[in-house]
């Protein structure tokens, strides 16, 4: 596929205009983020900054898109948490935590933003369209 990564640290909200930067010198062409509570409360500035990049990128939160990103690949928290509620029902009940077993998520969603693929000049191929689970125009 010759795909080539680069790597983009940020360790502080003051990277984030480099780390842009440097992508754009290095020609990127797509952006995918790493979730992480850091990463969450950035998401307006993240989004504003790829848009101004023109960079495609896919985020882990829904919420990206909700705040203009372009598109997001991401375990349902909803589902998660009525999950969660389950086990917090069966320790209420007695059941020992160290019992119960460890679930990964079953249940997630893609969701993709024509709104935002327009401002960046890209357009989402139709078959990619219909697999979305929500689609924002």
């Amino acid at each position: 596929m010759a795909v080539q990564l680069q790597r983009l640290e940020v360790r502080g909200p003051d990277d984030f205009d480099r780390v842009f930067q440097a992508a754009t010198k290095e020609r990127a062409g797509a952006l995918i983020t790493l979730d992480d509570a850091f990463v969450f409360t950035q998401r307006t500035r993240i989004v504003k900054l790829a848009a101004k990049s023109r960079l495609p990128a896919i985020y882990g939160f829904r919420e990206f898109v909700e705040d203009g990103g372009l598109m997001s690949y991401a375990a349902n928290l909803v589902d998660m948490y009525r999950r969660a509620a389950t086990y917090v029902d069966k320790i209420l009940k007695g059941a020992k935590s160290a019992d119960l077993p460890v679930e990964q998520p079953t249940k997630f969603e893609f969701i993709i933003s024509l709104k935002a693929a327009k401002q960046i000049g890209l357009t989402i191929p139709p078959n990619v369209l219909v697999r979305a689970d929500k689609v924002i125009r």
